[in-house]
């Protein structure tokens, strides 16, 4: 492991423990993959991506990782509609765009900045502790192509 694997593992072990957690390996290694790596992942990707560095980790185990971690705020899921969730790791809530020609998922800045930010109707019996907002169009690199066509 190098040097900054090795620090970024340990940075991962810590804020596990401050969360609650145990730093069990594959919590150590999925949630260190995802500061490292950045982006929205799929755990199929997460999975791809620990093996390539030569760390195995079975899917099933992943999945109950990434749970785990999304459980106690340390990863935000990106809901992108059908077919696998994604999960990024990030310190501040925030919402999800995706465009609808290459799919490509970009962060946008929560209003307040944390959750809920959205209040149900009055009429609604129960509490909300989040609200995701999924903003969905075509984004400017797919626009551009778009609007020289025209």
């Amino acid at each position: 492991m190098t040097g900054q694997a090795q620090e970024a593992a340990e940075a991962a072990r810590s804020r596990l423990q401050r969360v609650g957690l145990r730093a069990t390996r594959p919590r150590v290694l999925v949630y260190s993959l995802l500061r490292q790596v950045g982006g929205h992942r799929s755990v199929d990707e997460i999975v791809g991506l620990l093996e390539e560095r030569g760390n195995t980790v079975p899917r099933m185990s992943a999945y109950n990782v990434v749970a785990d971690l999304a459980a106690a705020g340390l990863l935000l899921c990106a809901d992108v509609g059908p077919g696998s969730a994604l999960y990024e790791a990030s310190d501040t809530w925030h919402h999800h765009f995706i465009c609808r020609v290459c799919g490509t998922v970009a962060d946008i800045p929560c209003v307040r900045g944390e959750k809920p930010c959205l209040e149900p109707p009055a009429s609604f019996r129960g509490t909300v502790d989040e609200a995701q907002v999924i903003f969905r169009g075509i984004c400017e690199s797919c626009i551009r192509p778009l609007s020289r066509e025209s």
